[in-house]
């Protein structure tokens, strides 16, 4: 299925609020992982709210395009019910 950035953006507003975890090329052969929460989507990028416990930032943003070029990857929490 052919995937624009309307469609990822559409498909990220349906998981705001979700916990979620970006897995980013961060160089040679480095990748990094970073937990938080999906908070708003904005016209070209999309906000997370960073779990305090693990990164040095509050939050950071993503572009979609990073997203369609497959620069990251997102990994969302599977609830389950008890």
């Amino acid at each position: 299925m052919l995937m624009t950035l309307q469609k990822i953006k559409q498909q990220l507003e349906d998981h705001i609020g979700e916990d979620i975890t970006v897995v980013a090329q961060a160089g040679r052969k480095k990748i990094t992982r970073r937990k938080g929460t999906l908070t708003k989507t904005y016209p070209s990028v999309f906000l997370v709210d960073l779990d305090q416990e693990e990164n040095h930032f509050e939050r950071a943003t993503y572009s979609y395009t990073d997203l369609l070029t497959e620069n990251i990857k997102l990994e969302f929490e599977v609830v389950q019910d008890a």
